[in-house]
């Protein structure tokens, strides 16, 4: 006889299904499996908040074949070149279509915390989105491996790698 997880009742051995409530028979109590370690290269990355040891991202620009390659450092601000000082953001988007996307010459504050990579709209002219919802100005948000970022228009997909 084989008792059901779910309700208790004894079927028969021939049975695979529980005649009772109809429930798998083959299906384990909670507790009871054993799962086995799992490396940690791998579990599967994607829509995690931990950054690789190599602290290096994958910026993925819309309409762009190659993705920008980052070398995370403690902070990193995402803009476009100011015309007038010369003065560059530390990821400079102008080859992407920043003016045209309205990207703000200092436009968002990529930054590490508590193990975790964030970003800060810098109180852009046209806003930065996550995932499609707009964040507020200086309020940081954890970044996730797979996220989409929007700078104005300007719309990438950020990996980690």
């Amino acid at each position: 006889m084989k008792q059901c997880v779910n309700c208790g009742h004894e079927n028969p051995d021939d049975q695979t299904n529980c005649v009772k409530c109809g429930l798998s028979l083959r299906v384990e109590p909670l507790g009871t499996r054993k799962l086995e370690p799992v490396e940690e290269a791998a579990r599967p990355r994607w829509g995690t908040a931990r950054l690789g040891a190599e602290r290096k991202l994958l910026l993925h620009i819309r309409d762009n074949a190659q993705p920008i390659i980052v070398h995370l450092k403690d902070e990193m601000v995402l803009g476009r070149q100011d015309t007038e000082s010369g003065a560059a953001p530390d990821i400079n988007l102008d080859d992407y279509g920043a003016v045209e996307g309205g990207v703000s010459r200092r436009h968002a504050l990529l930054f590490l915390e508590e193990d975790a990579i964030k970003i800060k709209d810098l109180g852009s002219a046209n806003s930065t989105y996550l995932n499609g919802q707009r964040l507020i100005a200086h309020q940081a948000r954890i970044l996730r491996d797979g996220d989409e970022l929007r700078l104005g228009m300007l719309v990438m997909r950020i990996n980690f790698a």
